[in-house]
């Protein structure tokens, strides 16, 4: 009988082990599914709480009113009120994901054109990348593309597992990436060590900048034609020398069309022009070459003009046609701003931007002008001027003497700040240059074989071409039309209205006071080659043409110090403060005694 008893009373203790299967069973049940084994637990535990009861030589409600009885309960309800919680909290965290980029420099977002260009595609496009290894970096890149749009996907594939789809796809080695929209799959670029075998083994990464302008391309078919004016001195594009080439280069990564232009050869800007850029000329414009970009203007075209100091190329009835006033002196920075980063006063640093597309999303990004002139605008009917580029209130303008010397009153006080750059608008004309220029022609004609009563409603063009073919002697008056020789008039003029013409209902003009901000060695440091780029974009007036995308860099907070800094920071440190603290504990220990 007492062994029984004592078997009794250990029995009652099933209890526990039984709410805890029972509960183990509810949970699994409710998580996975009720198959056989949360459900045999979840049996097999009531079964134990059901014989722990029944030995427990207690009435239930004497059961439940013990202490021990209640405080376990309570911890039961608790755990599984914890659990709820977590469960409901992870539920609504995964059906509201979001994340919060508290970094400097906003690392780990996307730049404002990158989401429009991705919230605009209208197809699926799928980003394949031919590694068996994911790389983190690029791993939540692609996640900020796919949370902006449905119709962006990605997918890692291993081309030593799948070599037939790698085959498929022309993937030679790993590393290789795809976009693949509809049944045309296109090459964006080679990531990994073997993209970059110099860099000791550090993996070359994704680019924001080139898939977004890949996507671009695809939202767009467009092929946007700039032209950089070449013959007076201005600076290379083609990477001969020094020049203009990381400009020209960016430009054709952003789907443009890249070619120079020689005015005085082609006597007109060609139709098929978007953008043309003047940057430092040396020498002065002809006179017709200026009458072309002014034609060009007129009908909606856009110019960007790059003008160093004393230096305005000829181009002064252009720039008073549009109100722009050219400031000789040179623009100098006397706040020292420029010593924190290695420039003298001579490259004024920029951190304040006028509220235009241009710059719209620099906020207090840096961009840097060596050797600028200030530029200022007067109020013309029907032209809207905008400030791009302002210099902080330190700064003053200096004279620049006919030898090249520089006139500096280091007692002068500041009067800035200056304007380096504007952006200029007015709506263009209604006939195309293209067309102005036919019409004089065929009327120039017309009187060639008219009769003295000059009837223009008589006059017939196969009438004037043949007219013309007869009378040389009309066609030797003009210099022009005998250097042509046997080349009818009207001929060029049909074939320049057979070419495209990329006009716009609006002219644009952008004039910057210096041209070396947007050089090789300059172009891609701080945010000197988005005002470029966004420059040429704004005068394209094209809506699908994305703006810079500039690389995310972490901010170098390191501190630069001379050699005497450092020697006197290692004697404060290694002897100063010791031998202070160590008299203060001595006087102290005697202040006690």
């Amino acid at each position: 009988m007492k062994r029984l008893a004592f078997s009794a009373k250990w029995l009652k203790f099933l209890t526990w082990p039984g709410l805890a299967c029972a509960t183990a069973g509810l949970v699994a049940g409710s998580l996975s599914g009720w198959q056989l084994l949360p459900t045999a637990l979840m049996i097999f535990g009531i079964g134990l709480l059901l014989l722990g009861l029944s030995f427990s030589g207690q009435t239930a409600g004497a059961f439940w009113q013990q202490r021990s009885t209640q405080s376990g309960t309570n911890a039961v309800v608790a755990t599984i009120a914890v659990l709820v919680i977590l469960g409901l909290v992870n539920l609504l965290a995964v059906q509201n994901a979001g994340r919060y980029d508290l970094t400097e420099t906003q690392l780990f977002t996307l730049a404002p054109a990158t989401q429009q260009v991705v919230q605009s595609l209208d197809e699926p496009v799928r980003l394949v990348i031919f590694d068996p290894v994911q790389n983190p970096q690029d791993v939540q890149l692609l996640e900020s593309y796919r949370e902006e749009s449905d119709n962006f996907d990605f997918e890692y594939v291993d081309p030593f597992a799948n070599p037939r789809l790698a085959e498929a796809f022309g993937a030679t080695q790993a590393g290789m990436v795809f976009l693949e929209v509809g049944g045309d799959r296109r090459f964006l670029q080679t990531i990994g060590t073997t993209a970059n075998p110099e860099a000791l083994g550090t993996p070359e990464t994704l680019s924001e900048q080139e898939l977004t302008n890949a996507l671009a391309r695809i939202v767009s078919d467009l092929t946007l034609n700039i032209y950089f004016v070449q013959g007076h001195g201005e600076p290379l594009i083609d990477g001969s020398e020094p020049g203009l080439s990381e400009a020209g280069q960016s430009l054709i990564a952003q789907n443009y069309q890249v070619e120079t232009l020689n005015l005085l050869e082609a006597e007109a800007v060609p139709n098929d022009a978007n953008v043309v850029v003047v940057a430092g000329p040396a020498q002065d414009f002809f006179p017709a070459e200026v009458e072309a970009l002014e034609d060009y203007l007129n009908g909606g075209g856009g110019v960007l003009l790059l003008l160093d100091p004393r230096i305005d190329g000829g181009l002064t009835t252009l720039l008073d046609d549009w109100g722009v006033i050219l400031d000789d002196r040179l623009v100098l920075d006397t706040s020292g701003a420029g010593q924190f980063v290695g420039l003298g006063p001579a490259a004024p640093i920029v951190t304040t931007y006028g509220d235009h597309p241009i710059t719209q999303d620099f906020g207090d990004g840096r961009s840097f002008y060596p050797l600028a002139r200030a530029v200022d605008s007067r109020d013309l009917p029907g032209i809207e001027a905008t400030p791009l580029l302002l210099t902080n209130p330190e700064s003053r303008a200096e004279a620049i003497s006919d030898e090249g010397d520089l006139t500096f009153d280091p007692n002068a006080p500041p009067d800035g700040p200056y304007v380096l750059g504007v952006a200029l608008s007015r709506e263009a004309e209604e006939t195309p240059p293209a067309e102005l220029s036919q019409e004089p022609d065929s009327e120039t004609e017309g009187e060639a074989v008219a009769a003295p009563d000059d009837t223009e409603d008589n006059t017939d063009p196969a009438t004037d071409r043949s007219a013309e073919s007869d009378t040389t002697d009309t066609e030797a008056v003009d210099a022009e039309t005998v250097e042509t020789e046997e080349t009818p008039i009207a001929e060029p003029d049909d074939d320049a209205a057979d070419e495209p013409i990329n006009r716009a209902a609006e002219s644009r003009l952008v004039v910057i006071g210096n041209s070396s901000f947007a050089g090789d060695g300059s172009f891609n440091q701080q945010l000197n080659g988005d005002v470029f780029l966004n420059s040429v974009n704004w005068l394209g007036q094209e809506a699908d043409a994305t703006l810079s995308i500039r690389p995310k860099t972490v901010t170098d907070r390191r501190l630069q110090m001379t050699g005497q800094q450092a020697w006197g920071l290692g004697v404060f440190s290694l002897l100063v403060l010791p031998l202070t603290g160590l008299a203060l504990a001595i006087l102290m220990a005697l202040r006690r005694r």
